[in-house]
């Protein structure tokens, strides 16, 4: 899935949530200094900018498909080498890079295992892949009170709980079928907080991924519906939510 949508408004969106994931999940994935590192589906950089902190902008290099996001990433990032490409098709050498990275990607893979493959051909063996999806299949993803809300107003809405790696073992069975070994999975816990309802409220209206598709996908009348139910479904005042994510890191053979 490539979002064809301003940098700014997924900053405003998931930006943020990626940005608090960053650090724990570079930390799972073993990411240190002097490594070379390639950050697949960067998006606007937010795990990339943590990579370049770790190990300089001459060590990282991204691909995300959104010709947006690219054009973001390289001009928030200058030195890092960011390429317009799908997680499937990897424009770099085998055996180019000592770790291979993908936060938050995996679920919008059209072909995850393809993807998951790439990752591990342009890591030096022994190198670790890892990977983080958030936990839409326990409910708890940062999404999980907008979700609640739609599945209250719509039994039938299809969310985000199917999609691969969302569930508790799947990142690992996804890694394992394309062929890396030694694989472990760990729990990532992060949270954010919003000054009001309309804070938490207005990235949906932006049109960025499944969530922003759903109230896109709204008449007038109805998006107003589902407003109040997500408002019911959340503190009254400024709040904070609580969000986990599955992590999974396995070794290039």
């Amino acid at each position: 899935m490539s979002f064809n949508v301003a940098a700014e408004s997924y900053d405003r969106f998931m930006g943020i949530w990626a940005q608090q994931l960053a650090r724990p999940f570079a930390d799972f994935a073993g990411v240190a200094s002097g490594m070379r590192v390639l950050d697949v589906g960067c998006g606007p950089g937010a795990l990339t900018t943590e990579l370049v902190a770790r190990t300089g902008a001459d060590h990282v290099a991204a691909v995300d498909p959104s010709p947006t996001f690219v054009a973001a990433a390289r001009e928030r990032l200058p030195g890092v080498d960011v390429r317009q490409a799908p997680a499937e098709e990897l424009p770099f050498s085998a055996e180019t890079f000592d770790a291979a990275v993908a936060q938050l990607v995996v679920h919008f893979m059209a072909h995850p295992v393809t993807g998951l493959r790439e990752m591990a051909r342009v890591t030096l063996p022994g190198g670790p892949v890892a990977a983080c999806v958030w936990d839409f299949g326990g409910q708890r993803g940062p999404l999980g009170p907008f979700w609640e809300a739609a599945h209250a107003v719509e039994h039938a809405v299809v969310d985000e709980s199917h999609l691969a790696g969302a569930r508790r073992g799947h990142l690992s069975e996804l890694l394992r079928a394309a062929g890396l070994r030694a694989v472990v999975e760990e729990e990532l816990a992060v949270s954010r907080g919003y000054d009001s309802f309309e804070a938490w409220w207005e990235p949906f209206t932006r049109g960025v991924g499944p969530g922003g598709a759903y109230v896109a996908s709204l008449a007038p009348e109805q998006v107003e519906v589902f407003r109040e139910r997500c408002r019911a479904e959340l503190p009254a005042g400024s709040f904070s939510l609580d969000a986990v994510a599955w992590a999974a890191r396995g070794v290039r053979s």
